[in-house]
Order: C-alpha cells, then structure tokens, then sequence
C-alpha cells in the first residue's frame, strides 16, 4: 500500500484524501441540528430578556399627573426630562432617597413657568424607537424565518429549500461505506456469476473496449420480494469498489410538475461527476409502468418523468463506466421501451433458493448466533421450502429472540422449529380456550391429515401435529417436511395431495357423522389443484390434451396475475364436472384408507388430546405398532 501511494501523482492523492474525508463525515453522521438550533433559540431568547431588562426595564416608579403636580407644587422635584409622550424626572423629598419617575405628559401650557419658578432643572428629550422597533419587529421576523430556515432544510436534507425540490434524493454510498461483498449473498450463484461481468467492467474497462466489446447499459434484477434484489445490488458496488447511488422509484414522482423530470436529470449528472459508479433504482415499477394506461387521459407527471428516464438511458456513454441496476418484483407492467436493447440490456431472474442456496443463507445469517450442537442448518432448510431470504433471516432473528426469552445459553433445535411454525402458522394462542368437544374434532381432523400422509405413496413425511392455535383461524396443523425440492408433480402425486387435503375432513364424518368449517382452507387448495390438473397441465382423459385457461406469468404466484378464460359454457360445465370426479373419487379412497385404520386414527386423535403435540417419529411408531398388531391379529 505504501508503494502505491508514493507512486501516485499529487491530483490523485488529493482526490483520494477528499474521498476518505468525505466517507469519514458520512461515517461519524450529520450534526445534531435539532440540537444546535434549540440552543440557538435558547441562547437568543436570555439575550432579548437581558436588553429589555436593560434598556426598557429601569426601576422606575409610574405617577399620576396630578401627583406630579403636588410634587412640584411642593418643591420635591429637583430633575426633568421632557419628551414628546412622557416626562420622566427624580423625586428628591427630605429623609428619601431620590426616585426615579415617569408620568404621561398632558396639555399644560403653565408648565414650563412652574418649572421656572421652582427652579427645576428640566429638558427637552428626542425619543428615537429603532431600538424598540428591533426588538419588537426585526428580532421576532428573523427568529421566525431561520425556523422556516431550519424547517425547510430538514425536510429536504441539506441545503434544501422551495428551489430544491428538483434535485435528486439518491443516497451515496462510497467504497469504504460498502462493506458487503458477494461472500454476504448466498442462493443465488447463478445471478451472481451474471453479474460478475459488471463488476469485471468496472474494475478493468479495458479489457472489453480493447477488443471492441460493450457492456451492458442496464441490469434489471427481476424476483419475488425478499430474495436479495437490492443486497446483490449492493454485493456488486462493494466488489468493484465503486460508489454507489441509491434511490427508490416512488422518490421521483411528486405532486409538482417537472420535478421528477428534473430529478432524474440531477441523477445522471452526479452519476457522471463520480464515474465510475453504481445507479441502482429499487421498485422500479413505481416509476417505468407501461403509457399509455392512464384512465383520464392526458400526460401526467409519472409518464414524463419515465420519458426523462428513457432519454438519459439513450444519450448514456457506457464508456464513462456508470452502470444502472434496478430491481423489481412485477416486470409483466414495465414499459417495453424500459426492456429493450440499449436500456435495460440484461435481465437476471433472482429465484426462490433451493435446499442448498437455503442452507448456505442459514449459515451467513447465523455467523454471528450461538447454535446448539444438536443443530444441523440442513435439516432446518429442509423445514423451509419456498422461503426466500429474508424469510430465513427473519428465522434466525425469531429462533435466537426465544431462546435468550428462555434465558438459554444456546439456540436449539426446538427454538429453530418454534420459529417456523410461527412464520408460516402465525404467534401461538395457549390462552386460547377450546371446548373439549372442538378440541376433539380439531384432534381427529388433523389426525386425517396425518395418518393419508403416511399411507400414501408420493407424500411429503409428516413432521410434526398440534392441535395449538395459530395466527387468526389455524386450531391446528399438520407439518409434512419434504425430502426434496421438486419442481415437476406427476399426475398420482397430485392426486396423492388431494388425499392429504381431504383427509381431515374425511375424519370427521367417519367418526361424528357430520363435518364442521374447519375443512374451508382444505377443500379451496384441492379444488385449486383439481382445477389446474384440468385446465392447466391436460391431466384429464375426458377432456384430452388442451388448456382452458391461461396465467399472465408463471414466474410469480397466482396471486399475482389473473387468470384468461378461453372455453364456451358447455365446455365449462365438461370442466365442472370433471373437477368434481377427481375430488369424488380421492375422498372415497381416503376415507377408505381411514376406515381401515379406524383405531390407529382414535389412538392418535386421543394422543393429540393429552400432549396437543405429537412428533413425526411418534407417529410412524404408532403406525409400526399398529401393523405389527394386525398382522398378529390375522
């Protein structure tokens, strides 16, 4: 390093010191204004009270004018001032000490001969009132407007004011502030090598313009909430060692005319001042949703700004090495001038991790957690499928806060599934209370659940049965843990879900002869799912190979986009009935597969009501145990 510096010309190093100096502020924080503007005001305030009591305040004694009169009739005057409102004077009467006095003066033309008479030394006195004008106008307006000063500035960070709402509020972060690196983003490898490239470009420019190579101008990062858009952002301008503007898409728009415009047009400018540096847009679809859809027509203020953003894009150089990055979780309502070449030049799906992406975030997460040598990080990711990584952060931040609530010196296994079952099912309610006969329906309900689970061939292992409330409407669940990511179902796995799902329901009518509500959440996932196996993947024989309906965009889930129908209302009465076939028929295998192990599934329901919690492991023993007793029996 020592080299480096002394080879170094004296611009550079003075550039470098005014960077270091610079992040050093940054680093330490912005001034307490708040503050220093209340000892301000304080310390102003002691200093009006002091010149009032100063100049205006004098221990001076207010008489009537016709005690003045006596006073002078009676020769206890000795000193006048006559001024254009007052007469202020001294009494001097025997055995007093003299006084000071002010009275309000009145037409009285023998006055001056009184005075002449007593010998009183009296004069004439020019009132001038700039002082008391000052501190009765002047002082108060000045107070007031660095308030309004102070204000303003706050509300628009330093050295904002009215003509500053045009100027961009993108937060810089130079290289010493970015302390992440790629080593702090796990799941994604694959978005990482893409990006890899930027970060390469950044470092030597040379090695791509050498041979006539261009970089992309734009890198929209495109994933579900909470998969680490912004943190590979972030990851990027760290291993590059470049700074790093930052600004989210809604801080553009505002409700004057221009402004988001002008904002975008002061991003670009600092951009180009610290070349070579990051752009990063985050939730860009506040900001490039496709024209062209306003409902009142006309231009507004959020399509002008969009039509800025697109202009700075085009007249971009990449050479000047300022790369823009945006993240965002619906690219389906981008503008398509946003995605073609020469913007946005590359796009990087960031997925949902698997097994192993899961287990690696688990291990960065927990650097910092005292675990229990009992656990094991892939087992608890085995636990969580489908969780993106902020859910897994939240698990580990959830699991360490009960075990120092349990003033235990290590984070368990327990604490870790704890966890779990409060992200995916909500807080537990033990104070909840439940009738026996509830509790006993919610037993068997979830003990249908279980015991399908365990005698179908394509399901997820049972983990864990509780019967403790969660979240809003959960009186019990059933945990399956699978034992691998799949992301292609066979038609017998499906209909091997649709058993599990009517299993509880199957369970009550076999042991009450009626059914409760508990099954809703139940029977709108097997519908879901006997509806796509239908309409969706062609798994029908009587309705042969076609689809009937259509998603928007299979990259996010169903929630996200609306559903196309494209079949006349004969072909959907085909569609109804077909649906219903496929739920007749799992309910009557499941509650055959019930009914066979009609005392397997009392002995659990009746377990569930002692402990509210029977474990995976319990259960397949239960199973064994009641095999190993019907083969004996026969």
């Amino acid at each position: 390093m020592e080299k480096e510096d002394k080879n170094q010309n004296p611009i550079d190093k003075f550039q470098n010191a005014l960077r270091q100096r610079k992040a050093q502020q940054r680093k330490d924080g912005p001034p307490n204004r708040a503050s220093f503007a209340l000892w301000y005001f304080v310390l102003v305030f002691i200093l009006l009270i002091a010149l009032q009591h100063y100049f205006l305040s004098k221990n001076v004694q207010t008489i009537p004018y016709s005690q003045f009169k006596h006073e002078l009739s009676a020769g206890h005057i000795s000193k006048l001032t006559i001024g254009t409102d007052t007469i202020n004077g001294t009494l001097s009467a025997k055995g007093k000490n003299p006084e000071e006095f002010v009275t309000i003066r009145v037409e009285d033309p023998d006055l001056v001969k009184e005075l002449d008479q007593k010998n009183v030394d009296y004069s004439g006195r020019y009132e001038s009132t700039w002082l008391s004008n000052i501190l009765t106008w002047i002082v108060p307006i000045a107070i007031f407007f660095i308030v309004w000063r102070l204000l303003m500035t706050r509300m628009g960070g330093p050295g904002a004011g009215i003509m500053s709402f045009g100027r961009s509020r993108a937060k810089l972060l130079v290289q010493d502030e970015i302390q992440i690196t790629f080593n702090d983003v796990a799941g994604i490898d694959e978005a990482k090598q893409e990006l890899q490239e930027v970060v390469e470009f950044l470092k030597n420019p040379d090695k791509f313009q050498r041979l006539g190579g261009r970089i992309p101008k734009g890198v929209l990062l495109v994933g579900a909430p909470g998969t680490g858009k912004t943190l590979l952002a972030k990851a990027v301008a760290g291993e590059a060692k470049v700074p790093f503007f930052s600004i989210s898409g809604s801080e553009f728009v505002e409700m004057f005319v221009g402004v988001g415009a002008s904002r975008v047009r002061d991003l670009f400018s600092q951009a180009t001042n610290q070349a070579p540096c990051i752009i990063f847009i985050d939730e860009l679809d506040a900001l490039g949703k496709a024209r062209g859809i306003n409902v009142f027509g006309g231009n507004d203020e959020r399509e002008q700004t969009l039509n800025q953003l697109l202009v700075e894009m085009d007249g971009f150089q990449t050479n000047k090495g300022v790369i823009i990055m945006a993240a965002t979780n619906r690219p389906e309502i981008l503008d398509p001038a946003l995605l073609r070449p020469g913007r946005f030049d590359r796009q990087v799906l960031i997925d949902r991790p698997d097994i192993n992406g899961r287990e690696a975030i688990l291990k960065i997460h927990s650097r910092n957690i005292v675990l229990g040598p009992e656990v094991d990080l892939r087992k608890i990711a085995a636990l969580t499928p489908g969780f993106v990584g902020a859910d897994l952060a939240n698990v580990i931040n959830e699991a360490a806060l009960m075990a120092a609530r349990k003033n235990k010196n290590a984070v368990g296994v327990e604490e870790f599934e704890e966890a779990i079952d409060r992200i995916v099912g909500g807080l537990e309610k033990k104070n909840r209370v439940m009738n026996p006969r509830e509790k006993e329906i919610v037993a068997f309900h979830e003990s249908g659940h279980a015991i399908v689970a365990e005698s179908v061939k394509y399901a997820d292992p049972v983990n864990k049965i509780s019967i403790i409330s969660r979240g809003i409407a959960a009186l019990g669940y059933t945990q399956q843990r699978p034992t691998e990511d799949r992301y292609l179902l066979t038609r017998p796995e499906l209909l091997d879900r649709l058993a599990v799902l009517l299993g509880g329901r199957a369970a009550e009518e076999i042991v009450f002869g009626e059914v409760s509500t508990g099954a809703q959440n139940d029977l709108q996932r097997a519908t879901d799912i006997a509806r796509s196996m239908v309409t969706e993947y062609g798994m029908s024989d009587r309705l042969g190979l076609a689809t009937y309906e259509r998603r928007g965009n299979p990259m996010f889930p169903p929630d996200n986009f609306t559903t196309t129908r494209t079949y006349s209302e004969a072909k959907g009465a085909e569609i109804d009935e077909e649906i219903s076939r496929l739920l007749d028929e799992a309910h009557h295998r499941v509650q055959k597969i019930l009914t066979d192990r009609r005392e397997l599934l009392d002995h659990l329901a009746h377990r569930l009501c002692e402990t509210e919690i029977v474990r995976g492991d319990e259960l397949r023993k239960m199973i064994d145990e009641f095999r190993e007793k019907k083969i004996d029996g026969e």
